[in-house]
């Protein structure tokens, strides 16, 4: 009985490696390939603390990451995601465990965090700047306990060709996803313009790098073309977080109604499985505007 289960064991890590070697287990295929998701879709919402910038830039509204925190709370949501430009400059191992523990005793995972990058540089010091700030982070992800960090290509430079710049942006990337990958946080690169303005454009970059701790942040107001749901299902398959803008724009740049129910049907086709974070641009105070749209996004996911 013990040979035989202990053959087994052996066969089965036989098995195991030879599917690894293959790709055929979630997680060990590049980012190239869209996410293997075994079970059915599933979602968990989020608020991005970008919601609350003009509050937690104030100093006078007695807003605070914390509060906002708590206000996550008071929404009954799964998460709460902590934009990294309102925290203090060098935050401390205390403060970020501070974040977490409030985080954990609101009964909300910390679903991410996010940074201004931009890895279009050429080499000197303004990329290294760049490339160190993005480890800085990953490190303090960590300690926060978010499991992933919203990112960006950046933008083309004067001088540099596209071709070029393509490039810059792929190591750039590979460098920070090698560094991710043994601090155990995943990148998501996010349709933010520039070469990532459309859906062929941020699979470009998905495709070149390589690393499994690399996807996609599905942004639902970044693109603008004549067809932004057509692109937003392209990059759903990639898709390591999600977040939706309560207003779209196509090329006409005529501001209207996010299609929830569209948006969350493109997930589902995807079979993403995640969170699902609001960003507020809009009017209004976030405070209350943010409560009404969760709320609508529930009546979508349902």
């Amino acid at each position: 009985m013990e040979t035989s289960s202990r053959l087994s064991r052996r066969s089965w890590f036989a098995a195991t490696s030879c599917l690894a070697a293959g790709g055929l287990i979630a997680g060990s295929a590049s980012a190239s390939e869209p996410i293997a998701h075994r079970a059915a879709p599933k979602f968990k919402l989020s608020l991005a603390a970008y919601s609350y910038r003009n509050l937690l830039k104030d100093p006078n509204s007695g807003v605070t990451l914390e509060t906002f925190i708590d206000d996550c709370a008071k929404m009954q949501l799964d998460g709460t995601e902590l934009t990294s430009y309102y925290f203090p400059a060098d935050p401390t191992p205390e403060y970020l465990y501070g974040l977490k523990a409030r985080a954990f005793q609101q009964g909300l995972s910390v679903s991410g965090t996010a940074i201004g990058n931009d890895f279009g540089h050429p080499p000197g010091e303004a990329r290294d700047k760049q490339i160190a700030m993005t480890k800085a982070w990953i490190e303090y992800a960590a300690k926060l306990g978010a499991p992933v960090i919203r990112v960006f290509a950046g933008h083309q430079k004067k001088g540099s060709s596209p071709e070029e710049t393509h490039r810059l942006m792929v190591e750039g990337l590979n460098e920070v996803c090698q560094y991710a990958g043994q601090h155990g946080v995943f990148l998501a690169l996010e349709n933010h313009g520039g070469p990532t303005a459309t859906a062929e454009g941020l699979l470009k970059i998905i495709h070149d790098v390589n690393s499994e701790w690399f996807g996609v942040n599905l942004d639902s107001g970044n693109f603008h073309s004549d067809d932004i749901y057509g692109e937003l299902a392209q990059v759903a398959p990639y898709a390591l977080n999600a977040q939706i803008k309560v207003v779209v724009s196509g090329s006409d740049k005529k501001k209207v109604p996010t299609d929830f129910r569209r948006v969350f049907n493109i997930l589902k086709e995807a079979n993403y499985r995640g969170f699902v974070v609001l960003e507020y641009e809009e009017a209004g105070d976030p405070r209350e505007e943010c409560q009404k749209f969760i709320e609508q996004l529930r009546e979508a996911m349902a």
